[in-house]
């Protein structure tokens, strides 16, 4: 056993498989006391079964390490909140939330259903605030802890699958408003975005050229929770681990401003907005615009699982550079 995470309590939702077991048994081997949540769902959201987060609560107690099963759905707030109770009730203390838990439902926009909407919605990002919400409560009264919240490439946008893009997006924007909110009081909030091989990514149809395993994803989770993050002032990142890379995704910023005289009216606009704000390329787009044949018309989906596919243009990237007439760059 390890000690990076010595004398801490870690709570981990959808640790029964994948990714979120790497981490809850990672946490546990660091010397982490772990609540593994799973609602042991299959990867549509169905059929579920506590058996999952069972077995691997016995696999940390076998290895010499602490466990505690929670089975219930982070989805609702009373899920949310008992995960947090459990790690009070067991533990007296909570110092880190991992909330990895996600489902999959594929269509296309004009096909999509409310149902295939609102359970994805509720799984990955009302599943995030959940958690976090209470987690936060405690944290502020400790005057410390993590919250970590698993995002995604896809939060670009997607082909196929804007609801799990909307939710991945709207993980990032929660976890920068608990960067924010809960600073003063000595909490943390970061991101993940990673791109690692498990059940959702093994029906990817397409090659993925920077992969890695659910481990790796785990060693910068526990880096994350522990005291040598905190002393870095680690928060309100995002953060891709894949294979041998890490790479940390730009803030948002405005790109470039551009300032007219009088009042605006859409001619205006048409005539002044092209050659003087412009736009910003989605480099997924233009992938999809890209001629059959080579690697950058292989991304049909943007994304089937957490799969970015690099770290974000900085604002200063080359498709920024140049100052047209009439723009100026914000202060």
């Amino acid at each position: 056993m390890g000690n990076f995470l010595a004398g801490r309590v870690v709570a981990v939702t959808g640790a029964g498989r994948g990714i979120g077991r790497a981490v809850a048994l990672a946490c546990a081997a660091e010397g982490a006391k772990v609540v593994v949540n799973d609602h042991g769902v299959s990867i549509d959201g169905s059929s579920p079964t506590s058996a999952v987060a069972d077995r691997v609560v016995k696999e940390i107690e076998a290895a010499g390490g602490t466990a505690v099963a929670v089975a219930d759905d982070i989805a609702t707030m009373a899920g949310g909140a008992r995960v947090v109770d459990v790690a009070l009730a067991e533990y007296g203390r909570l110092d880190g939330v991992v909330c990895v838990a996600g489902i999959l439902r594929e269509r296309m926009l004009f096909n999509m259903s409310e149902d295939e909407w609102d359970p994805v919605l509720a799984t990955h990002l009302k599943g995030t605030f959940t958690v976090f919400r209470a987690a936060s409560a405690v944290m502020r009264a400790q005057r410390s802890g993590t919250l970590i919240g698993f995002t995604s490439g896809s939060h670009q946008g997607s082909v196929s699958q804007a609801n799990y893009s909307a939710a991945k997006g709207g993980v990032i924007s929660l976890v920068r408003s608990a960067a924010l909110g809960l600073h003063k009081y000595g909490v943390t909030a970061n991101a993940v975005a990673p791109v690692a091989r498990t059940r959702m990514s093994a029906n990817v149809p397409m090659e993925l050229k920077e992969i890695g395993d659910p481990e790796d994803v785990a060693a910068l989770v526990v880096y994350l929770l522990s005291e040598r993050a905190r002393a870095e002032r680690i928060t309100g990142q995002v953060y891709t681990i894949a294979g041998p890379k890490i790479a940390v995704w730009a803030q948002p910023r405005e790109l470039r401003a551009a300032y007219g005289e009088g009042p605006w009216t859409p001619d205006r606009i048409a005539d002044f907005l092209p050659g003087t704000v412009g736009t910003d390329p989605m480099p997924l787009l233009e992938r999809l615009d890209a001629p059959p044949g080579g690697d950058t018309a292989r991304a049909d989906t943007a994304s089937v699982s957490d799969l970015p596919r690099g770290a974000a243009p900085a604002a200063t990237g080359p498709a920024d550079t140049g100052r047209r007439p009439g723009a100026r760059p914000p202060a």
